[in-house]
Parts: structure tokens; C-alpha cells; sequence
């Protein structure tokens, strides 16, 4: 199995598709409000607003369709909001996933969240297990189950619809430091570890959970891997915490 990435642009625009990106005609540059943001993550609804967690603020920014002003949306404490990590817009389920991690010693526990997409409204809040979790990043199956890494624990975990609990899905030395996650196709997870620079692909069984974790091959290193989006079939756009954003196509017997 053979990866190949190529480097993009590495604008906000580039989180657009390319025929949006031809179609404006120029990269549109958006500033976030403030200091000391530290923006983790960026998710975007179909209708082309961009929903964007504060790690430094512990809120959300929204910034509406064809616009370049960001407005806080969702302000920290709402519901138990913390440090936000990864935020995830699941269109088809009217909801808003978001990583919420404890800060210093008497925050919320680090908890998934669950906010309704149109206003905000908090909808649910599912703490993670283990001693020091880190909620870092979100994917969504179709049937609405969302797939969770924690990153300190080498985990994957999973929350099913109606559910309340966080099982654990994988657990493997290859999952130290996973963040980015996204869906290659229905029984494929996409899955990249930021200290190793590992891409791993899990194979889930019917019930949800990894029967197989496989290291892939690169064509070349990974810089820190960080956010992943699906793109197409078998083929992500991930940021680099090397300043970079690449395409990763997916090739060989074994996709």
C-alpha cells in the first residue's frame, strides 16, 4: 500500500473545495477576534458557514456564509464548555460535536459535547473515561455514531445514538498521540498520530468497533499531523504542524 500527498495552499481557503475556491476567484482571508486564540480545529457546514474552537477562550466562533467576520457563537461554560479541541458539524443529524478538555484543576471533566447546529443549544455532554483523557478530535458515520480520539491514551472511542457511555473501539501502542479522524468509507477510519507522524487505517466490524489496525506506507513523512478531513474516497486533506496542507490520495490492494 502506497500513499502519496502533495502539498496545497496553506490558507483557511484551502478548507473550501476547489471549484468554491475558482469560483470566488481569490483566498479569502478571515481574522479571528482577540489574543491568545489558539484556534485547534475548523469545521464547516454544507450551507458554507464556518464553525472554529477557541482552545485559549473555550468558545466557538461562527463565521456565516460569504462572510469574513467571526462572532462568538458559543461562549465558554455553555453546558460545561471548556478548552476546545476538535469540532465537528454532522449536517445530516442537526448537530455540532465539539472536544471539550478540562483546564487546570477544578474545570469540567473532558467530555465529548453534542450542540444543536442551528442555535447552539447544549444537547448533551459525555465525559471520557480513563485518569487524564484528551478529547482531540471527532469523525461521524453515517448513522450518526461519532468516533472520538484521545489522544494521552492511545484510544479510540465511540458514542452511538441514544447512547450515554464512551466505549473504547481500539487501544493499541500505534494510537499514541492520535488526533486527526475521518472515514475512508462505512467500515474504514482514517486515523493520524501527531508525536510519531503515523497514518493508521482501522477496519470496524458491524459492531461499530476496530477489528484490525494497519500501519500504512507514506511516500513521504508526515511533519505532526494534525486535523483530517475525507475529501473523496480514500483520500484526506490534513494539516501539518510544519505550516503545511496536504492532500493524501490512498492507493494499493489493501485501501
Amino acid at each position: 500500500m502506497t500513499i502519496k500527498s502533495r502539498a496545497v495552499i496553506a490558507f483557511f481557503g484551502t478548507l473550501l473545495t476547489a471549484q468554491a475556491v475558482l469560483a470566488a476567484g481569490n483566498i479569502v482571508e478571515i481574522t479571528l477576534p482577540g489574543t491568545n486564540i489558539f484556534p485547534e480545529s475548523i469545521t464547516s457546514k454544507v450551507d458554507g458557514t464556518l464553525i472554529v474552537g477557541s482552545m485559549g477562550h473555550g468558545n466557538i466562533l461562527r463565521i456565516a456564509a460569504g462572510k469574513t467576520d467571526a462572532k462568538e457563537w458559543i461562549k465558554l461554560g455553555t453546558g460545561g464548555l471548556n478548552g476546545v479541541f476538535g469540532v465537528f458539524a454532522d449536517d445530516k443529524h442537526k448537530a455540532l460535536w465539539v472536544c471539550s478538555n478540562k483546564t487546570g484543576q477544578t474545570g469540567e471533566p473532558t467530555s465529548l459535547m453534542r450542540f444543536d447546529l442551528s442555535d447552539g443549544t447544549p444537547k448533551g455532554k459525555y465525559s471520557l473515561p480513563g485518569e487524564k483523557p484528551l478529547c482531540n478530535d471527532i469523525a461521524v458515520a453515517a448513522d450518526g455514531t461519532a468516533y472520538i480520539t484521545d489522544t494521552r491514551q492511545a484510544k479510540i472511542l465511540m458514542l452511538k445514538p441514544g447512547a450515554s457511555e464512551l466505549p473504547v473501539i481500539a487501544e493499541d501502542q500505534l494510537l499514541a498521540g492520535a488526533d486527526g479522524i475521518a472515514f475512508g468509507d462505512i467500515t474504514t477510519l482514517y486515523v493520524n498520530a501527531v508525536f510519531s507522524g503515523k497514518l493508521l487505517r482501522l477496519e470496524l466490524g458491524p459492531d461499530g468497533k476496530s477489528k484490525r489496525i494497519v500501519e500504512l506506507k507514506l511516500s513521504r513523512p508526515l511533519e505532526r499531523p494534525d486535523g483530517m478531513r475525507t475529501i473523496g474516497p480514500h483520500r484526506l486533506l490534513l494539516a501539518e504542524n510544519s505550516r503545511k496542507m496536504s492532500v493524501i490520495t490512498i492507493t494499493g490492494p489493501e485501501m
